[in-house]
């Protein structure tokens, strides 16, 4: 079995790759099976393990993401989440390589938000406003950097200190761009085009009060019941709301959950994905609509992005 570490896939692997890989396996998702992810409490909060399968009988791979989330971790200087995702060669059932997968699976979260900014998103969106500065925050911005001319990035985390730290280090990437921490997230949420969640709130990080017409959000952050990030009191506002994955959102997504009990939202009236809106391939929305991406995960993304990266580090070996 080959072993590729986080250093060897970023040299080799990129978000315009991962967004490219995820949108073509969009075009043909035949021969793609996969189960509803496993997640395992493992103490309090968002400790858990979450364990992915997906195989593509096409290709004749599959993978598995184990995936440790350990929130208390930052303050011994260890990573939150840490992932690995393992290939199987199906025709001869050999597990072919190890790919480190926290990377990967940053990356192709970051995508995700990246493709829903690119088709839901108004064409002009200038201002990006953070909302949570952790572990996933870094590939967030770089998602929707892929498809939108941005020029502003606000940063808001509920320790300033962490949003400041985050500044310093993407300003450094990325010396065109103005970025600005605020202290006020009622300020950040009414001048930002497209307003990005990564947190593991329980309660909403934003009041829908103060979203303005014409943004766009994605919501990344929450994916237990008890997570609850985005003010669902938007959702009866919004023009379009699209998933990631409908089944695992009616599992995981508290604030959807939360909604559907109060009659704010109805699983059953909603179900435009993300692989509907990319195979049409044009922006759908109104400049003064309110627009919402929500994503959970699902291991076909996973095994878009490994498959993907695998392909490179094999022909650069």
């Amino acid at each position: 079995m080959k072993v590729f570490t986080e250093a060897q896939v970023k040299a080799h692997y990129h978000m315009s790759d991962a967004i490219q890989d995820i949108e073509h396996l969009f075009e043909n998702m035949d021969g793609i099976s996969q189960t509803t992810r496993v997640v395992i409490p493992t103490g309090d909060g968002a400790k858990s393990m979450l364990y992915m399968p997906c195989v593509h009988l096409g290709k004749q791979q599959g993978i598995i993401k184990i995936t440790s989330i350990t929130p208390d971790n930052p303050q011994h200087h260890r990573p939150t989440t840490q992932a690995n995702i393992i290939i199987t060669d199906l025709e001869t059932g050999e597990h072919i390589a190890s790919l480190d997968g926290s990377y990967l699976t940053r990356l192709r979260t970051g995508a995700l938000s990246g493709i829903a900014s690119k088709y839901m998103s108004r064409t002009d969106a200038q201002t990006l406003g953070m909302i949570g500065t952790g572990g996933m925050a870094y590939e967030q911005l770089l998602g929707n950097l892929e498809v939108r001319p941005i020029q502003k990035v606000l940063l808001f985390n509920r320790t300033t200190e962490k949003a400041e730290k985050f500044l310093a280090q993407v300003a450094e990437k990325h010396p065109d761009i103005d970025f600005e921490v605020v202290s006020d997230v009622s300020d950040l949420v009414k001048r930002s085009d497209i307003i990005n969640c990564q947190t593991q709130s329980t309660t909403p990080v934003f009041d829908a009060a103060d979203v303005q017409n014409g943004t766009h959000i994605n919501g990344i952050g929450s994916y237990r019941p008890e997570m609850k990030e985005m003010d669902n009191r938007l959702f009866p506002k919004a023009s379009q709301i699209v998933f990631d994955d409908l089944e695992g959102l009616k599992e995981e997504a508290g604030e959807f959950i939360e909604a559907d009990e109060k009659g704010l939202f109805s699983f059953a009236e909603h179900d435009a994905d993300l692989k509907g809106l990319s195979r049409q391939g044009t922006v759908q929305r109104d400049n003064d609509s309110i627009t919402i991406f929500k994503c959970v995960g699902a291991a076909h993304f996973d095994l878009a992005v490994a498959l993907g990266a695998w392909e490179k580090l094999k022909n650069n070996e």
